[in-house]
């Protein structure tokens, strides 16, 4: 029977020492990116999987993660938290982690049963991931000492302005202005008339990324513009209120908060008088690719691994006082690559 790699047999295939691997594992915010990789391709290279029950003895802690599943509701971009939890397990394993998913309704019975599996010591730390302003649970979980980090920012009470979240808490979020800010440089070079299509105002993410669209037309937070259009994050409600906009009046590009909305901007324009509008997305999912509409990625893998960067340091110092920010990459594509 082959022998299962080591430490030492990771250590020699990435030339570096085995406290570095120990490190990469079990502390990887103390090491640097570039050797981090050079660690995480030796460690799937051959295969090496950290003992688990090992770590558990010495530290008296389970080593898994919770995170909540979000119920099933169809639609398009539903694919960037999926990819999210798979990276997260996928680069938690490497680490010696687990990753335990468990299902709630809402706030009230996901922190019911964070409060079951955390006292049947099943899980000794949380992913956080649909935050929102006023989300109760990030102080529920600090107020029992819980370690975790959050996907996206605390956006904080709702009307308070906080652009960045709470500097208190730990969290990773996608650069959503910066992607939309990347989209709109992109978008007028196809004129000066670019539309902005987002949800309703009060979105923390929403607003986020309407801010990058209005910084790159010269446009100040809050003042209302006539490409400024509104839809709920559907197909249908898209492209009834882009169907409306077009009738109106002529626009050289849309940026869309979402591939969603996306979808059904395209769909008013091309089935309309406007096949050739340049329309971006926001997200990257395979259904934008296959409709080869631009859009924005969001980089979940990125996301993932500085979660566990946090979530590591968090554990070990119980001080969260960090954040990151991913900036996503506009992901361009031609009409002529997919007629």
């Amino acid at each position: 029977m082959a022998k299962s790699p080591t430490v030492e047999d990771v250590a020699r295939a990435a030339g570096v020492s085995r406290q570095t691997v120990s490190n990469v594992i079990n502390t990887p915010e103390i090491v640097r990116e570039v050797t981090r990789e050079r660690v995480h391709a030796a460690i799937a290279l051959l295969g090496y999987a950290p003992s688990m029950a090992a770590r558990r003895l010495r530290t008296q802690r389970s080593a898994t993660i919770g995170i909540h599943l979000d119920p099933y509701a169809g639609g398009i971009s539903g694919i960037v938290l999926d990819r999210f939890i798979h990276a997260l397990t996928d680069r938690g394993t490497l680490r010696g982690l687990r990753i335990l998913v468990y299902a709630a309704s809402d706030a009230d019975e996901e922190l019911r049963r964070i409060r079951q599996l955390r006292e049947g010591g099943e899980i000794d730390r949380i992913v956080l991931t649909g935050t929102y302003a006023g989300d109760p649970r990030a102080d529920w979980l600090a107020e029992h000492d819980i370690p975790f980090v959050a996907f996206g920012r605390p956006w904080g009470e709702p009307g308070a302005g906080v652009e960045m979240g709470n500097p208190g808490r730990a969290w990773v979020d996608v650069d959503g202005a910066a992607g939309t800010h990347a989209a709109t440089a992109h978008a007028l070079a196809e004129g000066a008339r670019v539309a902005f299509l987002g949800w309703p105002a009060g979105s923390g993410t929403g607003d986020d990324r309407e801010r990058g669209w209005r910084r790159m037309m010269g446009l100040g937070l809050d003042e209302p513009h006539e490409l400024r259009w509104t839809a709920v994050d559907t197909v249908s409600a898209a492209r009834a209120v882009v169907e409306r906009a077009l009738a109106a009046g002529e626009v050289d590009a849309i940026v869309c908060a979402s591939d969603t909305l996306a979808v059904g901007a395209h769909l008013a324009a091309s089935h309309g008088s406007h096949p050739e509008l340049l329309v971006v997305g926001f997200d990257n999912t395979p259904v934008a690719e296959a409709l080869g509409l631009s859009s924005v990625e969001q980089r979940p893998e990125r996301v993932a691994e500085a979660v566990l960067d946090l979530l590591v340091a968090e554990h070990e110092t119980h001080d969260g006082a960090w954040h990151r920010l991913i900036e996503p990459q506009l992901v361009v594509r031609t009409r002529a690559e997919y007629s």
